[in-house]
């Protein structure tokens, strides 16, 4: 296969395409108008692009002389940046290189139908970067969010258990033992009696006093 080679900003040669021609640095809108494409010229781009669908690569050197700063101008005017618009100028010698067969003299000049294929081009690019943009925004949001959320969280909880070990603070001591032997070590209430060596309905009674007295100071209803 034949490839394309064109010269980006950096200077160095880019190789794309199933095209091979002399390396041609990308067109600058400072640089000298390219001679021969003057009013009337539409009949000399039309053939041109007729050995192009021909496979003719001088045809295609030819072409790109007379017509990559228009090319050129035309997508800078959109894109405002220069490397871009030099990334989006060889898209475009590319895609008129494939689709010159496809070039319809009856639908417009070969000019107007080689700037609508720029401006695409232009505005496609407008739109990727656009939607990537959105992306990356859209993704700090969300980690903004559940940054947000965990550190939120984070303290909810900490408030929760220093009201929990505050309001503990408020039972009395037999209380205290019972509720935790009950509910901090799931002992049942047999358990508890035995292991505080009291009877069952005391027990009962210290852990129902002491929760009440616990939702009262959490304010739990």
């Amino acid at each position: 296969m034949t490839t394309l080679k064109t010269r980006g900003a950096s200077g160095t040669a880019k190789v794309t395409g199933n095209l091979s021609w002399t390396v041609m640095d990308t067109p600058n809108v400072r640089g000298p108008e390219a001679p021969g494409l003057i009013a009337g010229s539409n009949a000399q781009l039309a053939e041109l692009l007729g050995l192009m669908a021909d496979g003719d690569r001088g045809a295609f050197s030819e072409f790109y002389r007379l017509t990559a700063r228009r090319v050129f101008g035309m997508a800078k005017r959109v894109l405002v940046d220069a490397g871009l618009s030099e990334d989006t100028t060889q898209e475009v010698f590319i895609q008129v290189w494939q689709n010159a067969a496809k070039f319809d003299p009856e639908a417009g000049s070969p000019l107007a139908w080689l700037m609508t294929i720029t401006h695409r081009r232009a505005i496609d690019r407008v739109r990727s970067a656009q939607s990537a943009t959105d992306r990356e925004a859209k993704y700090g949001a969300a980690s903004q969010l559940l940054d947000h959320d965990s550190v939120e969280e984070e303290a909810n909880s900490r408030l929760e258990a220093e009201a929990v070990t505050r309001c503990l603070g408020t039972l009395t001591e037999t209380q205290l033992e019972s509720v935790r032997l009950a509910y901090y070590g799931g002992l049942t209430y047999r358990e508890v009696a035995e292991q505080l060596g009291a009877a069952i309905p005391t027990i009962k009674s210290r852990i129902r006093d002491g929760l009440l007295r616990l939702k009262t100071c959490l304010g739990v209803s």
